[in-house]
């Protein structure tokens, strides 16, 4: 809001069009940024859950390239999607 609003004008529901619109504005802007962002990190899980089921599906070989074994891979999967 403006300084020039006075609590009893925005209390009766007069606020101008403009200061509504540029609410309504900012608003928008704000869940766009969200979904965004919550777009962003399904993503990221989603590959992680795709990396970790690769990690399971290494030959016990490949795995120890990689410094791993089936254990580790086994645990890596088992981990929860946040972790």
């Amino acid at each position: 809001m403006r300084p020039d609003h006075s609590i009893a004008q925005r209390l009766a529901g007069h606020v101008p069009a403009r200061a509504t619109t540029l609410r309504t504005t900012t608003m928008l802007q704000s869940l766009h940024a969200r979904c965004l962002a919550a777009a962003r990190w399904v993503g990221r899980q989603m590959e992680r859950r795709r990396s970790r089921l690769a990690l399971l599906e290494m030959t016990d070989e490949q795995l120890k390239d990689i410094g791993l074994s089936r254990g580790d891979a086994y645990c890596e999967f088992s981990r929860r999607l946040w972790d």
